[in-house]
Protein backbone atom coordinates (compact mmCIF):
# COMPACT_ATOMS: atom_id res chain seq x y z
CA UNK A 1 0.00 0.00 0.00
CA UNK A 2 1.35 3.43 -0.97
CA UNK A 3 1.64 6.10 1.67
CA UNK A 4 0.51 9.68 1.15
CA UNK A 5 4.18 10.60 0.76
CA UNK A 6 4.59 8.01 -2.00
CA UNK A 7 1.58 9.36 -3.85
CA UNK A 8 2.78 12.96 -3.54
CA UNK A 9 6.22 11.97 -4.84
CA UNK A 10 4.71 11.30 -8.26
CA UNK A 11 3.37 14.85 -8.38
CA UNK A 12 6.68 16.51 -7.61
CA UNK A 13 8.10 18.54 -10.53
CA UNK A 14 10.64 16.73 -12.68
CA UNK A 15 13.36 19.17 -11.60
CA UNK A 16 12.76 18.21 -7.97
CA UNK A 17 12.74 14.49 -8.72
CA UNK A 18 16.04 14.81 -10.61
CA UNK A 19 17.82 16.79 -7.90
CA UNK A 20 21.32 15.26 -7.31
CA UNK A 21 21.82 13.55 -3.96
CA UNK A 22 25.65 13.54 -3.84
CA UNK A 23 28.46 15.76 -5.11
CA UNK A 24 29.39 13.03 -7.62
CA UNK A 25 25.97 13.44 -9.27
CA UNK A 26 26.35 17.20 -9.74
CA UNK A 27 27.32 18.23 -13.28
CA UNK A 28 28.80 21.41 -14.69
CA UNK A 29 30.54 22.63 -11.52
CA UNK A 30 34.07 21.38 -12.09
CA UNK A 31 35.54 24.59 -10.66
CA UNK A 32 34.22 23.80 -7.18
CA UNK A 33 33.71 20.01 -7.17
CA UNK A 34 36.44 17.43 -7.73
CA UNK A 35 39.85 16.48 -6.41
CA UNK A 36 41.39 19.48 -4.68
CA UNK A 37 38.31 21.68 -5.24
CA UNK A 38 36.68 23.57 -2.40
CA UNK A 39 33.43 21.65 -1.82
CA UNK A 40 35.01 18.23 -2.18
CA UNK A 41 37.78 19.20 0.24
CA UNK A 42 35.30 20.58 2.78
CA UNK A 43 33.42 17.27 2.74
CA UNK A 44 36.67 15.28 3.01
CA UNK A 45 37.81 17.22 6.06
CA UNK A 46 34.42 16.85 7.70
CA UNK A 47 34.60 20.32 9.19
CA UNK A 48 31.58 22.43 8.16
CA UNK A 49 32.25 25.89 6.73
CA UNK A 50 29.86 28.83 6.46
CA UNK A 51 29.28 29.40 2.75
CA UNK A 52 27.65 31.93 0.46
CA UNK A 53 26.74 30.44 -2.92
CA UNK A 54 26.69 33.17 -5.58
CA UNK A 55 25.30 32.41 -9.02
CA UNK A 56 22.32 32.60 -11.38
CA UNK A 57 19.13 30.55 -10.94
CA UNK A 58 18.98 26.88 -11.79
CA UNK A 59 22.67 26.19 -11.21
CA UNK A 60 22.25 24.01 -8.11
CA UNK A 61 22.79 26.29 -5.11
CA UNK A 62 19.97 24.74 -3.06
CA UNK A 63 21.00 21.26 -4.14
CA UNK A 64 24.59 21.82 -3.03
CA UNK A 65 23.40 23.07 0.35
CA UNK A 66 21.26 19.96 0.87
CA UNK A 67 24.09 17.66 -0.14
CA UNK A 68 26.52 19.34 2.27
CA UNK A 69 24.02 19.11 5.13
CA UNK A 70 23.61 15.41 4.40
CA UNK A 71 27.39 14.93 4.38
CA UNK A 72 27.65 16.74 7.72
CA UNK A 73 24.83 14.53 9.08
CA UNK A 74 23.19 17.78 10.10
CA UNK A 75 19.61 18.94 10.52
CA UNK A 76 18.80 20.94 7.37
CA UNK A 77 16.62 24.01 7.87
CA UNK A 78 15.63 26.07 4.85
CA UNK A 79 14.40 29.68 4.92
CA UNK A 80 13.50 32.01 2.09
CA UNK A 81 14.62 35.57 2.76
CA UNK A 82 11.60 36.74 0.77
CA UNK A 83 9.08 35.43 3.32
CA UNK A 84 11.04 34.84 6.55
CA UNK A 85 11.18 37.30 9.44
CA UNK A 86 12.84 37.61 12.83
CA UNK A 87 10.33 35.17 14.36
CA UNK A 88 11.40 32.47 11.87
CA UNK A 89 15.03 33.09 12.71
CA UNK A 90 14.28 32.81 16.44
CA UNK A 91 12.55 29.47 15.84
CA UNK A 92 15.58 28.22 13.89
CA UNK A 93 17.88 29.26 16.74
CA UNK A 94 15.74 27.39 19.26
CA UNK A 95 15.74 24.31 17.05
CA UNK A 96 19.53 24.60 16.72
CA UNK A 97 19.91 24.73 20.51
CA UNK A 98 17.87 21.55 20.84
CA UNK A 99 20.01 19.90 18.15
CA UNK A 100 23.16 21.07 19.95
CA UNK A 101 22.07 19.32 23.14
CA UNK A 102 21.48 16.19 21.06
CA UNK A 103 24.98 16.57 19.55
CA UNK A 104 23.52 17.24 16.11
CA UNK A 105 24.67 20.05 13.85
CA UNK A 106 22.24 22.51 12.27
CA UNK A 107 22.64 23.81 8.72
CA UNK A 108 20.58 26.92 8.03
CA UNK A 109 20.11 27.49 4.33
CA UNK A 110 18.89 30.99 3.47
CA UNK A 111 17.70 31.29 -0.11
CA UNK A 112 18.04 34.76 -1.63
CA UNK A 113 19.98 35.90 1.42
CA UNK A 114 20.49 39.30 -0.23
CA UNK A 115 16.81 40.00 0.48
CA UNK A 116 17.42 39.98 4.24
CA UNK A 117 17.98 43.48 5.58
CA UNK A 118 20.84 44.33 7.95
CA UNK A 119 18.74 43.79 11.09
CA UNK A 120 17.67 40.33 9.92
CA UNK A 121 21.24 39.36 9.06
CA UNK A 122 22.44 40.69 12.42
CA UNK A 123 19.85 38.49 14.15
CA UNK A 124 21.61 35.23 13.34
CA UNK A 125 25.19 36.57 13.26
CA UNK A 126 25.95 35.69 16.94
CA UNK A 127 24.78 32.12 16.38
CA UNK A 128 26.95 31.78 13.29
CA UNK A 129 29.91 33.15 15.27
CA UNK A 130 29.34 30.67 18.11
CA UNK A 131 29.02 27.71 15.73
CA UNK A 132 25.47 26.97 16.83
CA UNK A 133 24.37 27.45 13.22
CA UNK A 134 26.24 26.51 10.06
CA UNK A 135 25.12 29.12 7.54
CA UNK A 136 24.76 28.44 3.84
CA UNK A 137 23.34 31.37 1.91
CA UNK A 138 22.36 31.55 -1.75
CA UNK A 139 22.25 34.75 -3.76
CA UNK A 140 21.99 35.88 -7.36
CA UNK A 141 23.39 39.29 -6.37
CA UNK A 142 26.97 40.25 -5.61
CA UNK A 143 27.34 39.40 -1.90
CA UNK A 144 29.87 42.21 -1.49
CA UNK A 145 26.99 44.66 -1.77
CA UNK A 146 24.13 42.72 -0.19
CA UNK A 147 25.59 40.67 2.69
CA UNK A 148 26.85 42.45 5.82
CA UNK A 149 30.63 42.47 6.30
CA UNK A 150 30.64 40.46 9.57
CA UNK A 151 28.82 37.59 7.85
CA UNK A 152 31.04 37.77 4.78
CA UNK A 153 34.17 37.67 6.93
CA UNK A 154 32.94 34.47 8.58
CA UNK A 155 31.96 32.76 5.33
CA UNK A 156 33.52 31.55 2.12
CA UNK A 157 31.95 32.93 -1.04
CA UNK A 158 31.65 30.17 -3.66
CA UNK A 159 30.77 31.09 -7.23
CA UNK A 160 28.28 28.65 -8.75
CA UNK A 161 28.61 29.00 -12.51
CA UNK A 162 25.85 28.84 -15.14
CA UNK A 163 25.75 25.37 -16.66
CA UNK A 164 27.17 25.08 -20.16
CA UNK A 165 25.25 23.41 -22.95
CA UNK A 166 26.95 20.02 -22.52
CA UNK A 167 26.05 19.96 -18.81
CA UNK A 168 22.41 20.78 -19.57
CA UNK A 169 22.32 18.01 -22.18
CA UNK A 170 23.65 15.58 -19.55
CA UNK A 171 20.94 16.66 -17.10
CA UNK A 172 18.23 16.27 -19.75
CA UNK A 173 19.41 12.82 -20.82
CA UNK A 174 19.41 11.64 -17.21
CA UNK A 175 15.85 12.87 -16.79
CA UNK A 176 14.66 11.30 -20.04
CA UNK A 177 16.17 7.97 -18.99
CA UNK A 178 14.60 8.22 -15.54
CA UNK A 179 11.21 8.94 -17.13
CA UNK A 180 11.67 5.96 -19.49
CA UNK A 181 11.17 8.36 -22.39
CA UNK A 182 14.38 7.72 -24.36
CA UNK A 183 12.47 6.81 -27.53
CA UNK A 184 10.07 9.73 -27.16
CA UNK A 185 12.52 12.65 -27.37
CA UNK A 186 14.61 13.37 -30.46
CA UNK A 187 18.28 14.35 -30.27
CA UNK A 188 17.46 17.69 -31.92
CA UNK A 189 14.80 18.36 -29.30
CA UNK A 190 17.33 17.73 -26.51
CA UNK A 191 19.79 20.06 -28.19
CA UNK A 192 17.12 22.75 -28.59
CA UNK A 193 16.02 22.41 -24.96
CA UNK A 194 19.63 22.94 -23.89
CA UNK A 195 19.92 26.02 -26.11
CA UNK A 196 16.74 27.51 -24.64
CA UNK A 197 17.77 26.98 -21.04
CA UNK A 198 20.37 29.73 -20.80
CA UNK A 199 22.38 27.60 -18.36
CA UNK A 200 19.38 27.01 -16.07
CA UNK A 201 18.86 23.30 -15.41
CA UNK A 202 15.54 23.88 -13.64
CA UNK A 203 14.20 25.75 -16.68
CA UNK A 204 15.39 23.01 -19.06
CA UNK A 205 13.73 20.27 -16.99
CA UNK A 206 10.54 22.30 -16.72
CA UNK A 207 10.39 22.66 -20.50
CA UNK A 208 11.09 18.95 -20.95
CA UNK A 209 8.36 17.98 -18.50
CA UNK A 210 5.80 20.17 -20.25
CA UNK A 211 6.86 18.90 -23.70
CA UNK A 212 6.45 15.27 -22.57
CA UNK A 213 2.93 16.08 -21.37
CA UNK A 214 1.99 17.58 -24.75
CA UNK A 215 2.94 14.76 -27.12
CA UNK A 216 4.03 11.13 -27.33
CA UNK A 217 6.91 12.15 -29.62
CA UNK A 218 8.86 15.28 -28.64
CA UNK A 219 10.57 17.10 -31.50
CA UNK A 220 11.77 20.70 -31.88
CA UNK A 221 8.27 21.95 -32.74
CA UNK A 222 6.83 20.44 -29.56
CA UNK A 223 9.63 22.03 -27.54
CA UNK A 224 8.83 25.40 -29.12
CA UNK A 225 5.19 24.94 -28.22
CA UNK A 226 6.06 23.98 -24.64
CA UNK A 227 8.44 26.90 -24.22
CA UNK A 228 5.83 29.23 -25.74
CA UNK A 229 3.27 28.22 -23.11
CA UNK A 230 5.47 29.45 -20.29
CA UNK A 231 4.54 32.78 -18.77
CA UNK A 232 6.48 35.39 -20.77
CA UNK A 233 8.09 38.41 -19.22
CA UNK A 234 11.17 39.77 -17.58
CA UNK A 235 12.81 37.43 -15.10
CA UNK A 236 14.87 39.56 -12.74
CA UNK A 237 17.22 36.65 -12.14
CA UNK A 238 17.30 35.05 -15.58
CA UNK A 239 18.31 35.71 -19.17
CA UNK A 240 16.19 38.83 -19.65
CA UNK A 241 17.81 40.37 -16.59
CA UNK A 242 21.32 39.92 -17.99
CA UNK A 243 20.37 40.72 -21.60
CA UNK A 244 18.73 44.03 -20.66
CA UNK A 245 21.46 45.25 -18.36
CA UNK A 246 24.01 44.30 -21.01
CA UNK A 247 22.11 46.26 -23.67
CA UNK A 248 21.80 49.20 -21.27
CA UNK A 249 25.53 49.36 -20.51
CA UNK A 250 26.50 48.93 -24.16
CA UNK A 251 24.11 51.74 -25.12
CA UNK A 252 25.80 54.00 -22.56
CA UNK A 253 29.18 52.93 -23.95
CA UNK A 254 28.03 53.77 -27.47
CA UNK A 255 26.73 57.19 -26.30
CA UNK A 256 23.21 56.33 -27.45
CA UNK A 257 21.08 58.08 -24.82
CA UNK A 258 17.81 57.07 -26.53
CA UNK A 259 18.60 53.35 -26.41
CA UNK A 260 19.97 53.61 -22.88
CA UNK A 261 16.76 55.27 -21.67
CA UNK A 262 14.69 52.63 -23.46
CA UNK A 263 16.47 49.70 -21.77
CA UNK A 264 16.39 51.56 -18.46
CA UNK A 265 12.60 51.92 -18.81
CA UNK A 266 12.23 48.22 -19.61
CA UNK A 267 14.11 47.26 -16.47
CA UNK A 268 12.25 49.71 -14.24
CA UNK A 269 8.86 48.67 -15.63
CA UNK A 270 9.72 45.04 -14.96
CA UNK A 271 10.53 45.78 -11.32
CA UNK A 272 14.31 45.49 -11.51
CA UNK A 273 16.10 46.50 -8.32
CA UNK A 274 17.04 50.18 -8.90
CA UNK A 275 20.13 49.74 -6.72
CA UNK A 276 21.38 47.07 -9.13
CA UNK A 277 21.06 49.51 -12.04
CA UNK A 278 22.72 52.32 -10.09
CA UNK A 279 25.63 50.05 -9.08
CA UNK A 280 26.24 49.16 -12.68
CA UNK A 281 26.34 52.85 -13.59
CA UNK A 282 28.96 53.47 -10.88
CA UNK A 283 31.11 50.72 -12.40
CA UNK A 284 30.50 52.08 -15.91
CA UNK A 285 31.57 55.60 -14.89
CA UNK A 286 35.04 54.35 -13.93
CA UNK A 287 35.37 51.67 -16.57
CA UNK A 288 34.22 53.57 -19.67
CA UNK A 289 34.31 57.29 -18.82
CA UNK A 290 37.30 57.34 -16.51
CA UNK A 291 39.55 60.39 -16.77
CA UNK A 292 37.69 61.76 -19.81
CA UNK A 293 34.90 63.02 -17.56
CA UNK A 294 35.93 63.22 -13.94
CA UNK A 295 32.44 64.22 -12.87
CA UNK A 296 30.91 60.98 -14.15
CA UNK A 297 31.88 58.85 -11.17
CA UNK A 298 30.70 61.47 -8.67
CA UNK A 299 27.34 61.67 -10.43
CA UNK A 300 26.93 57.88 -10.51
CA UNK A 301 27.80 57.57 -6.81
CA UNK A 302 25.36 60.38 -5.99
CA UNK A 303 22.72 58.56 -8.04
CA UNK A 304 23.23 55.37 -6.03
CA UNK A 305 22.94 57.27 -2.75
CA UNK A 306 19.79 59.06 -3.88
CA UNK A 307 18.16 55.82 -5.05
CA UNK A 308 18.91 54.22 -1.68
CA UNK A 309 17.31 57.09 0.20
CA UNK A 310 14.31 57.91 -1.97
CA UNK A 311 13.07 54.62 -3.41
CA UNK A 312 10.71 54.02 -6.29
CA UNK A 313 8.94 55.32 -8.27
CA UNK A 314 10.67 58.71 -7.85
CA UNK A 315 14.11 57.13 -8.25
CA UNK A 316 13.22 56.41 -11.87
CA UNK A 317 13.77 60.07 -12.68
CA UNK A 318 17.15 60.09 -10.91
CA UNK A 319 18.20 57.01 -12.85
CA UNK A 320 17.06 58.61 -16.12
CA UNK A 321 18.90 61.87 -15.34
CA UNK A 322 22.14 60.00 -14.65
CA UNK A 323 21.67 57.73 -17.66
CA UNK A 324 21.47 60.66 -20.07
CA UNK A 325 24.46 62.39 -18.47
CA UNK A 326 26.64 59.26 -18.64
CA UNK A 327 25.60 58.47 -22.20
CA UNK A 328 26.55 62.00 -23.31
CA UNK A 329 29.87 62.06 -21.42
CA UNK A 330 33.17 61.70 -23.23
CA UNK A 331 34.51 58.17 -22.96
CA UNK A 332 37.96 56.85 -22.11
CA UNK A 333 39.08 53.35 -21.17
CA UNK A 334 42.66 54.46 -20.52
CA UNK A 335 42.53 53.81 -16.77
CA UNK A 336 40.66 50.54 -17.28
CA UNK A 337 43.25 49.22 -19.72
CA UNK A 338 46.05 50.50 -17.51
CA UNK A 339 44.54 48.72 -14.50
CA UNK A 340 44.38 45.40 -16.37
CA UNK A 341 48.00 45.89 -17.44
CA UNK A 342 49.05 46.74 -13.87
CA UNK A 343 47.29 43.64 -12.54
CA UNK A 344 48.97 41.42 -15.11
CA UNK A 345 52.40 42.94 -14.43
CA UNK A 346 51.95 42.63 -10.67
CA UNK A 347 50.85 38.99 -11.03
CA UNK A 348 54.00 38.17 -12.99
CA UNK A 349 56.43 40.11 -10.78
CA UNK A 350 54.99 39.82 -7.26
CA UNK A 351 58.33 38.81 -5.76
CA UNK A 352 60.39 41.72 -7.06
CA UNK A 353 61.76 43.75 -4.13
CA UNK A 354 60.53 47.28 -3.54
CA UNK A 355 63.38 49.76 -4.18
CA UNK A 356 65.33 50.26 -0.95
CA UNK A 357 64.96 54.03 -1.00
CA UNK A 358 61.14 53.69 -1.01
CA UNK A 359 60.94 51.39 1.97
CA UNK A 360 59.88 52.34 5.45
CA UNK A 361 62.66 52.55 8.06
CA UNK A 362 61.13 52.30 11.55
CA UNK A 363 64.27 50.83 13.18
CA UNK A 364 67.88 51.95 13.51
CA UNK A 365 69.13 48.82 11.74
CA UNK A 366 66.90 49.44 8.76
CA UNK A 367 68.17 53.01 8.51
CA UNK A 368 71.76 51.76 8.65
CA UNK A 369 70.95 49.36 5.80
CA UNK A 370 69.83 52.30 3.68
CA UNK A 371 66.09 51.82 3.89
CA UNK A 372 64.37 55.10 3.01
CA UNK A 373 67.71 56.81 2.42
CA UNK A 374 67.41 60.26 0.92
CA UNK A 375 63.65 60.52 1.26
CA UNK A 376 62.60 64.15 1.42
CA UNK A 377 59.03 64.70 0.38
CA UNK A 378 58.98 68.15 -1.08
CA UNK A 379 57.50 69.19 -4.40
CA UNK A 380 59.60 67.86 -7.28
CA UNK A 381 62.35 66.53 -5.02
CA UNK A 382 62.32 62.92 -6.27
CA UNK A 383 61.17 63.38 -9.87
CA UNK A 384 64.31 61.67 -11.21
CA UNK A 385 63.95 58.53 -9.07
CA UNK A 386 62.80 55.08 -10.15
CA UNK A 387 59.68 54.11 -8.21
CA UNK A 388 59.21 50.72 -9.87
CA UNK A 389 61.45 47.75 -9.02
CA UNK A 390 64.70 47.94 -11.01
CA UNK A 391 63.82 44.89 -13.13
CA UNK A 392 60.75 46.64 -14.58
CA UNK A 393 61.78 50.28 -14.20
CA UNK A 394 61.12 51.03 -17.89
CA UNK A 395 57.56 49.66 -17.93
CA UNK A 396 54.88 52.16 -18.93
CA UNK A 397 51.45 51.23 -17.60
CA UNK A 398 49.37 54.30 -18.36
CA UNK A 399 51.92 56.81 -19.58
CA UNK A 400 51.63 60.57 -19.30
Amino acid sequence: MKTGEDLMAGHRPLAERMRPQTLDEVVGQDAIIGEGKILTEIVKKGEPVNLIFWGPPGTGKTTLARILAKEYQADFVELSAVTAGKKDIAEVVERARTNWNLKTRTVLFVDEIHRFNKAQQDAFLPHVESGLIILIGATTENPSFEVISPLLSRSRVVIVAPLNKDAIVTVLKRAIKAEKATKRVSAKAIDYLAELSGGDARSALGDLELALSLADKVDVDIVKEAAGRKVPGYDKKGDHHYDNISAFIKSLRGSDADAALYYLARMVEAGEDPKFIARRMVIFASEDIGVAGNGGLNMAVACFGAVERIGMPESGLILAHTTVALARSKKSRATTNAWYKAQDLAHRTMNLPVPVWLRNAPTKLMKELGFGKGQKWEAGFHLDKNYLPDEIKDEKIIGN
